[in-house]
């Protein structure tokens, strides 16, 4: 290979690698940010009843999604 087309595969792996880095940076503020702001739900007035509530929803949308599937199968 040319010297210069090792060069420029060079110059594009080491923005690749920049790129990852911010990435990877940006990915662990958000953990960071994330953790931090459940916390902070979790001291609000309320957070047990949200969670009773959220859980109940969620039980009902797979209730509804396996009802649907099951529907599904018997109509094919």
């Amino acid at each position: 290979m040319k010297e210069q087309t090792l060069v420029e595969m060079k110059n594009k792996l080491d923005a690749v690698i920049n790129v990852l880095q911010r990435i990877i940076e940006d990915q662990q503020h958000l953990t960071t940010l994330s953790a931090g702001t459940l916390e902070a739900v979790k001291l609000m007035p309320g957070y047990e009843d949200a969670i009773k509530a959220l859980t109940e929803r969620a039980k009902e949308n797979l209730e509804a999604r396996e009802n649907a599937e099951q529907e599904i199968k018997l109509n094919t």
